[in-house]
């Protein structure tokens, strides 16, 4: 995974003590969902730079830390589908009513949007271990940005690190690599390894919530598929993904429906002589493949090719 680039950077942000003691409870998570009540574009990191845990008063503490993948807008029913627990909520309704706190408004219908900031490889601090925010003001309603290259920024990580650098580190799961040179420089970053949970709402978003094949929008039949599947050596990558209506899911999964990797869909004649029906999909061959705005996001060649050599019955 490529290093990121520029001046590295944290962010604390402020949360309250139930998402952060739901989540310390849960064991070995590799990601949680830092929500906002409402959606406000997160800009302040860049992916694999760490967002620092900051408790509410009275404690008035950094207490985690968790490695930043992308921020996304979602309805509070997909995010909870995408995230479960790892909102920092033991159920759809104590999330909607903690989200529904600070929207100072209650609804019992309306699926509203909620702000996503995904992040992987969360780590909560030991009591004995909670920092104070350098250079903190208290009229600060959600968050600081710290250049990790410059005070006070340099000493916070210098605290920080000793705390996500230990067996984690040595697996390979925190996304902090030590820097080249000087010792005592600013760190490196990588881009995170997204858990399943992230996944799924990372390639909602890539695909601007449209199934790559039939253009459909209505988000709760769409899923996030595999191209090649995490079961058979896949990672949670978002080029290794594709938003598929659910039927197409099933039938990509299954081998009936395949990409090229020239982005062109395929669908077995399998489908008639098994089924004796399949001609709505069977008219799909040809279509192209609707793929993300951005270049790194769409399918990898080398994962289509997979899946037309291992998984698709011709």
């Amino acid at each position: 995974m490529a290093t990121i680039a520029g001046p590295p950077t944290a962010y604390v942000g402020i949360t309250d003590w139930d998402w952060f003691s739901q989540l310390r409870e849960a064991a070995q998570i590799d990601e949680v969902n830092f929500w906002q009540p409402s959606p406000h574009a997160f800009r302040a990191l860049s992916p694999g730079e760490p967002f620092l845990f900051k408790l509410h008063s009275p404690w008035n503490r950094i207490v985690g830390v968790g490695f930043f993948a992308r921020y996304v807008a979602l309805p509070v029913s997909i995010a909870w589908e995408a995230f479960g627990p790892k909102n920092g909520a033991p159920s759809i309704f104590e999330m909607r009513r903690r989200v529904e706190k600070y929207r100072k408004v209650a609804s019992l219908t309306e699926d509203y949007e909620v702000g996503c900031i995904l992040l992987e490889q969360p780590t909560f601090f030991g009591e004995a271990d909670w920092i104070e925010a350098p250079d903190w003001k208290m009229n600060i309603q959600s968050g600081r940005r710290y250049r990790l290259d410059d005070e006070p920024g340099r000493s916070l990580w210098d605290q920080i690190r000793p705390l996500v650098a230990g067996p984690a580190l040595k697996a390979g799961v925190v996304s902090v690599a030590e820097p080249i040179a000087p010792r005592y420089g600013p760190p490196m970053f990588k881009f995170p390894r997204l858990g399943q949970g992230s996944f799924q709402a990372a390639i909602i978003d890539a695909y601007a919530r449209r199934c790559a094949i039939t253009s459909e929008r209505v988000l709760p039949v769409l899923e996030a598929a595999h191209i090649r599947p995490y079961a058979e050596g896949g990672e949670h990558r978002i080029d290794n993904g594709l938003l598929l209506r659910r039927d197409l899911h099933t039938l990509f999964d299954r081998g009936y429906l395949t990409v090229t990797p020239a982005m062109d869909v395929v669908v077995s004649k399998r489908l008639k002589s098994e089924f004796h029906n399949g001609e709505e999909y069977l008219e799909m061959t040809g279509h192209k493949l609707l793929v993300p705005a951005q270049p790194a996001d769409r399918p990898n060649p080398k994962f289509l090719d997979w899946h037309n050599q291992h998984r698709f019955v011709a």
